[in-house]
């Protein structure tokens, strides 16, 4: 039964492009982007236990290192990408070294402090990132010689990155280290008890977290063929947090459920109201009140209740 619905999810999606509008393409694009990018802070949150407001600066990095080699140095997509990658996971390190000094409150707001500082580093080094005007004129790769400027042809490899990075956070969260990892949330002193580094497990989470932050920054970049130091705010990363939250953290759905929810208002219901912020804040508050859980794991409460009420 199981491997049905995966089956039916799939074939949905690949017909997607088929069936919808170009807007309804590029929208659910979006979607998978923001998906990949709450997925990874999930990892943190859900899994470490480890609330982050600066996860935002990955996503921007990526982003900045990628179109920034592409402009000024001239280098192909091939290079751009890894090199990217690459540099925004060393920077990742240093940040997860500094910040895992502490936990809780105190590990949020140093990640909400190095964060402001890549922003404001993003807004005033302008021989670099071209300030507030951000950097503009990029283009899309071309894997395999399959251009990527139509809709359909970014949606399906949007699709494809997203299904590769949520199973190979799926498989890293399944294995023994992953239950290190919960171990750690739950129990961090028995965990060091027995014998566990706590602090190189959550450090480790933290550098493979950013990688997939960093993924779904040139996702970003290549979809807008933009960058802008918005992208690096608290704003980015507190719809990611919230995204999260409102879906389901420490579970593999919820994220990205909950960046649905959060794209669809945003870029969909903005459309037709204009307080579509005053909108978002009543759906939150409603999510806390009746799923304080969030909703993948409320909706399967729900379903078992219902279930359980109707066998009698």
């Amino acid at each position: 039964m199981k491997w049905a619905r995966w089956a039916l999810l799939a074939v949905a999606l690949a017909a997607f492009p088929w069936i919808a509008g170009e807007y309804y393409i590029n929208l659910t694009s979006q979607i998978f982007i923001a998906a990949t990018f709450a997925a990874s802070l999930n990892l943190l949150v859900g899994y470490g236990g480890l609330p982050s407001l600066g996860h935002a600066s990955w996503l921007g990095l990526a982003a900045y290192l990628s179109a920034w080699m592409s402009l000024k140095l001239g280098l192909g997509h091939a290079l751009t990408a890894p090199a990217a990658l690459l540099g925004t996971t060393l920077v990742a390190c240093a940040f997860g070294w500094i910040s895992l000094r502490a936990t809780g409150l105190g590990f949020l707001m140093i990640t909400l402090a190095l964060s402001q500082v890549l922003w404001g580093t993003a807004y005033r080094w302008v021989s670099v990132t071209d300030g507030d005007n951000g950097l503009r004129g990029l283009t899309r790769p071309a894997p395999f010689g399959i251009s990527l400027d139509g809709a359909t042809s970014f949606y399906y490899f949007a699709l494809a990155v997203t299904v590769v990075a949520i199973t190979l956070m799926a498989m890293f969260v399944a294995s023994p280290f992953g239950a290190a990892l919960r171990g750690t949330r739950d129990q961090p002193r028995r965990m060091s008890a027995l014998g566990h580094d706590v602090w190189t497990v959550r450090w480790i989470t933290f550098v493979y977290s950013a990688f997939w932050g960093a993924v779904s920054g040139l996702l970003f970049v290549y979809y807008n063929k933009y960058i802008h130091p918005a992208s690096l705010s608290i704003t980015s990363s507190a719809e990611a947090l919230l995204g999260v939250i409102a879906g389901g953290s420490g579970t593999l759905a919820g994220p990205i459920v909950g960046a649905a929810i959060i794209m669809l208002l945003k870029n969909y219901v903005s459309a037709y109201i204009e307080r579509w912020n005053m909108l978002m804040g009543f759906v939150f508050v409603l999510i806390v009140i009746f799923m304080p859980e969030g909703v993948v794991p409320g909706v399967r409460r729900l379903y078992l209740r219902l279930r359980k009420w109707r066998t009698g």
